[in-house]
């Protein structure tokens, strides 16, 4: 399949709803799958959620039975814990409906203590959560092999997350991350920002040169790439 395509049951998925993947959505999909990251910044409307989180659904879906890894492919973060439970909601109809073998959980302050247990024990494949249960994660005993084969985070609202207090508190979950799983692609969405250049430079470690480039994609959006 050439990068940046869909797989035929997405392009049937998308078809059944009477929609068309739009430019930054299978754009983003080839960006991610040469594992690099990006930041989307895009209106609301635009689908810069499912594009987020598209890469993550085609690897899945494309993963060998017999491949079962032990701890999280992708990981979303939010600044509000209702927009999690309502995300990993939205997630499950593309799920369902396209038959993926793919496990979606949330994890915030209301979730019980024996779900958190086992989702250390037992991750599922995508988890959808806030910074601040990120911080606890991070910290528990068993985060390095639960982050092992993290292979992707998704950062939603970025604009809201990292021009308030919690922005520190998640930068240095982001560079644990990345330390934890030095090949992770971290993936930014936003609205409208007037400088989306310092939302790019949040999304990756500074120890290195980056590559600044952008692409205009109509509707208002645009990717900027590490």
């Amino acid at each position: 399949m050439p990068e940046g395509s869909l797989p035929a049951r997405f392009e049937a998925w998308f078809a059944s709803r009477g929609w068309a993947p739009r430019p930054h959505q299978t754009e983003l999909l080839r960006i991610v799958g040469d594992g690099r990251s990006a930041l989307l910044v895009a209106p609301t409307g635009a689908g810069k959620t499912l594009a987020g989180f598209l890469p993550s659904l085609v690897a899945l879906s494309e993963r060998p039975p017999s491949r079962k890894a032990r701890g999280l492919h992708t990981l979303y973060i939010s600044p509000l814990k209702a927009l999690a439970v309502d995300i990993a909601r939205n997630l499950e109809a593309p799920i369902a409906e396209m038959g993926l073998p793919i496990r979606v959980e949330t994890r915030t302050g209301d979730t019980p203590s024996h779900k958190r247990t086992r989702q250390i024990e037992r991750p599922p494949d995508i988890l959808l959560t806030t910074p601040e249960q990120l911080a606890l994660l991070i910290a528990h005993r068993e985060a390095a092999e639960l982050f092992a084969n993290l292979s992707c985070v998704v950062l939603d609202e970025l604009h809201a997350l990292v021009t308030s207090k919690r922005g520190d508190l998640l930068s240095l979950g982001l560079a644990r991350l990345h330390r934890l799983s030095p090949n992770l692609t971290a993936i930014g969405l936003s609205a409208t920002v007037r400088e989306p250049d310092d939302l790019r430079r949040y999304l990756v470690p500074q120890t290195s040169h980056l590559r600044s480039h952008e692409t205009g994609l109509g509707l208002g959006c645009r990717l900027l790439l590490e």
